[in-house]
């Protein structure tokens, strides 16, 4: 029997476009606990390492000008409350990036498994992916809490790939940040990186095999894999 191809794919910044309701929640949260609110350039530099990495990273600056080290407890309240905020207004703005229907709806036709490996909570990650309507095309979604690890550890790839009976020189990452590339990167796997990511890092900082723009015309170069 022929092995299947396995595409392992980020959500925020990759599949979804989710900045505009993670802004949203992250200057509530901000407003409530008293520190500053970001704007969607600054709020796009901190996300893809899960929520309370970007709200530590948020308010850290604030923390070093106070000379007050970060309080745990404080963090971790803001967010639960930002996950909270967040469930409840996860589909305002966020919209599909360029492409993605005709390419989940090819990788189908071509009988190839795909997963989604994100830094979001796993029950936001389904919940969102069930409400923008491709969940379904998902044989296995890892969040950031489903293993005791997540990117950039590469066993939250190369977990996945088991998982789906696939084998790790027929997969490939597609994703837009560091933490996407890196994982990639020591799994062993190629990588497609998307240009304008979740990220403050240059594209020329960023390991990649292929860089595109969207989703519009990948399907060509997952057949060069297949």
């Amino acid at each position: 029997m022929k092995q299947k191809f396995t595409v392992l794919l980020d959500l925020d910044g990759t599949l979804v476009d989710t900045a505009p309701d993670l802004m949203l929640a992250h200057n509530h949260v901000m407003k409530k606990f008293g520190y500053p609110t970001k704007s969607l350039h600054e709020l796009k530099n901190l996300v893809g390492q899960g929520a309370g990495v970007m709200i530590g990273r948020s308010i850290w600056s604030q923390a070093k000008k106070e000379l007050a080290s970060l309080n745990e407890k404080i963090k971790n309240e803001m967010t639960d409350e930002f996950i909270s905020f967040y469930g409840k207004n996860i589909l305002n703005e966020s919209k599909l990036v360029n492409g993605v229907k005709d390419f989940l709806n090819w990788c189908k036709e071509k009988n190839i498994s795909m997963a989604v490996c994100t830094n979001k909570t796993e029950h936001l990650a389904i919940d969102l992916l069930k409400k923008i309507g491709i969940y379904d095309y998902f044989e296995y979604v890892a969040g950031y809490n489903t293993f005791e690890y997540c990117k950039p550890d590469p066993r939250h790839l190369t977990t996945v790939i088991e998982i789906l009976d696939g084998v790790k020189n027929k997969s490939i990452m597609i994703g837009d940040s560091e933490s996407d590339a890196n994982s990639a990167k020591a799994a062993g796997i190629p990588m497609i990186l998307l240009e304008d990511g979740y990220t403050e890092k240059n594209i020329d900082e960023i390991h990649h095999n292929h860089l595109v723009k969207d989703f519009v015309g990948i399907e060509k170069i997952i057949s060069e894999y297949l």
